[in-house]
């Protein structure tokens, strides 16, 4: 029997745990000057300091970002994960088609997703389609996920080994994993992965991987307001 095949737009990214905060880059930065003197501001108030933190960022003297660490658990289409692998300064575990059957839950484009390309590469942007491109979208995804899962579902039953009955899953099939990185890293992905006016390098993510840097920045922001606000304030230029 054929397991019932959901279909979602959005991606999931959770914090499951981190060594984060602002005062993380005060005492990292004052060890080249205050050597042992510099652990007396493990504990101290980093709202004291944002001069500094916004100095290390403006000379992208980056390596004291390096001690705040974020780890996420993150849910999102493969062709997602294609694009963010790229990003080497972080640690993955993703989970394995060859050791577990791959869920039937597929990425759909939403409503607001931009269709159409415009332009040549190098030189485009993306427009907003018709109706009748978004039901081209919607129906054509659905049903090409639909028979792909099937063939898999029928390979596996004849007990085809699962690493090779997955080759015919679409790269639309979410996967998830554990990303860990610290917060000189998140500032490089943010910068490229996230389109925000002010940026003094103009980034063009694919939508479903600024998706999820969206919710790393609201994390960030939130555990590391005045190194979120010096990143914001130079230009969203990684340190």
């Amino acid at each position: 029997m054929t397991q019932e095949i959901s279909f979602r737009s959005d991606v999931t990214v959770e914090l499951v745990k981190h060594s984060a905060g602002d005062a993380d880059v005060v005492w990292a930065a004052r060890v080249s000057t205050k050597g042992d003197q510099s652990l007396d501001d493990v504990s101290s108030d980093p709202a004291k300091s944002a001069g500094l933190i916004n100095y290390l960022m403006r000379d992208r003297h980056g390596s004291p970002f390096e001690h705040s660490v974020f780890t996420f658990f993150v849910q999102a289409p493969i062709f997602m994960w294609r694009e963010h692998f790229r990003h080497r300064m972080a640690s993955y575990n993703e989970e394995s088609g060859r050791y577990k059957k791959l869920e039937p839950v597929f990425y759909v484009p939403g409503p607001e997703r931009k269709l159409v390309q415009i332009g040549k590469a190098g030189a485009y942007e993306f427009v907003d389609g018709t109706a009748e491109q978004f039901n081209l979208v919607n129906e054509e995804t659905k049903h090409a996920c639909s028979v792909a899962y099937e063939s898999y579902e029928k390979m596996l039953a004849a007990d085809v080994a699962r690493e090779v009955a997955r080759i015919v899953l679409p790269v639309t099939i979410y996967s998830s994993a554990y990303v860990t990185m610290n917060a000189r890293a998140m500032m490089n992905f943010l910068s490229l992965r996230r389109k925000v006016d002010g940026s003094h390098f103009p980034s063009f993510p694919q939508r479903e991987i600024e998706m999820v840097a969206e919710k790393y920045e609201n994390e960030f922001e939130k555990l590391m307001p005045l190194t979120h606000a010096a990143f914001v304030a130079n230009g969203r230029v990684a340190p």
